[in-house]
């Protein structure tokens, strides 16, 4: 057994989530300096960037775009700011931008505007003779970041040692995770989900093993779970800061699925009494909320499902649908846009965007692009071919699934 004496440690990514938080719903991108004041880290920029006003970034991006043409193609989350998610190529969820990403055969860059895990994904995805460019790199992902490969690699080993080699668990990592979590699933019989896919990876799961090991979000594994009539009391969850995860060698024997003590700093604001004070002022509302909300807050809720998932659901409702929304407020702002006929909010009256999304500036975007007309090229996200290879396994195992 693995005796993991470090403490608990938050990872920097969830203790600055709250830095953009506000009572307003306006995030409307001001100059780098300025943002800089909100007290993350941030990659530095020069300074003529930094001061950049952001109508002069807005041109700027589009003059560069246009000089460069069919050599880069711009990949945008749902979750990036108005600012950014204007200039992206094709716009989606991390399971759609892996699609899109793996279908890029002639563009020369691939500018990735979500956070590191997902540049890696276009990585290893992409073909050798294409580079990946995450425009700041300080654009991580908290929830990745719950789950170190250290730590994971102890987990395996501690369930090896309790279940025998071959102890029939199939380890399933969500797209939120690192490239080295990523090859840890491909060489064990495992495989990559999003939250569009789960289900389907988790059916898959339980036709090759026994058990399943959901890294790193626990929710989005416990909600995906309960959907196979998996009860909550054949789940367990692994805290990589106790023995054996704090659970007893008989609980990892009964378990049916072990759930990596991770969630996201986003998802887990949504509460119950969000809803239901929801429903007090506004009787006949659908509420709707991400699979990584707590299970509490998917079952008190009339749909749930992933960020593309929501996007049509909202997007087909009809006219005069009231739908508050439980997912990051960049997104249902722009849903919210892109539907005047409809009352759409979110959930949470307390504005909270994705604090690691939100570090794709248009200062940075602006300052990649001058620099790939200038033969130069940083911030590129480049994986082992070891690593590649193995996560690889795992990605097109998720890509042949659905």
């Amino acid at each position: 057994m693995v005796v993991n004496l470090r403490p608990p440690t938050i990872p920097i990514t969830e203790i600055e989530q709250s830095a953009f938080c506000q009572t307003d719903d306006d995030l409307s991108a001001r100059s780098l300096e300025e943002e800089f004041g909100a007290g993350v880290r941030w990659q530095k920029l020069p300074l003529s960037y930094m001061r950049m006003k952001p109508e002069e970034l807005d041109a700027r991006i589009a003059e560069a775009k246009a000089k460069l043409g069919d050599r880069v193609v711009m990949l945008g989350h749902h979750y990036q700011r108005d600012e950014i998610i204007k200039y992206a190529d094709f716009r989606g969820d991390s399971f759609k931008l892996s699609q899109l990403a793996a279908n890029q055969e002639d563009a020369e860059f691939i500018i990735f505007c979500g956070v590191h895990f997902m540049a890696e994904t276009a990585d290893i995805l992409s073909s050798p003779d294409q580079k990946v460019i995450l425009p700041n790199l300080t654009a991580g992902c908290s929830m990745a970041d719950m789950a170190r490969i250290d730590d994971v690699l102890d987990c395996w080993d501690d369930l090896e040692d309790v279940l025998g080699a071959n102890g029939g668990v199939i380890p399933i990592t969500y797209m939120n995770s690192t490239a080295a979590i990523k090859a840890l699933c491909g060489r064990n019989g495992g495989i990559v989900c999003t939250s569009s896919n789960a289900t389907a990876t988790f059916e898959w799961a339980l036709t090759r093993g026994e058990k399943i090991l959901f890294l790193p979000d626990q929710h989005l594994g416990r909600n995906t779970a309960l959907k196979f009539g998996i009860g909550v009391d054949e789940m367990i969850i692994w805290n990589p800061f106790k023995p054996l995860g704090g659970n007893t060698e008989q609980q990892i024997r009964d378990a049916k699925v072990i759930l990596w003590q991770g969630h996201c700093s986003v998802h887990t604001r949504f509460t119950v009494e969000q809803i239901d004070a929801a429903r007090i002022k506004l009787p006949g509302i659908h509420i709707v909320v991400h699979p990584e909300c707590t299970m509490e807050v998917v079952q008190a809720a009339d749909s749930n499902g992933s960020t593309e998932y929501i996007l049509q659901m909202v997007n087909n409702a009809p006219a005069g649908s009231i739908i508050a929304v439980g997912t990051e407020i960049s997104m249902v702002n722009r849903l919210a846009a892109a539907n005047p006929d409809k009352t759409v909010f979110c959930l949470d009256s307390v504005v909270c965007p994705c604090s690691t999304m939100y570090r794709i500036h248009p200062a940075y975007v602006s300052w990649i692009l001058d620099g790939l007309i200038e033969g130069v090229v940083v911030n590129q996200i480049s994986v082992d071919k070891e690593t590649a290879e193995q996560a690889r396994l795992a990605l097109d195992r998720m890509l042949a699934v659905v």
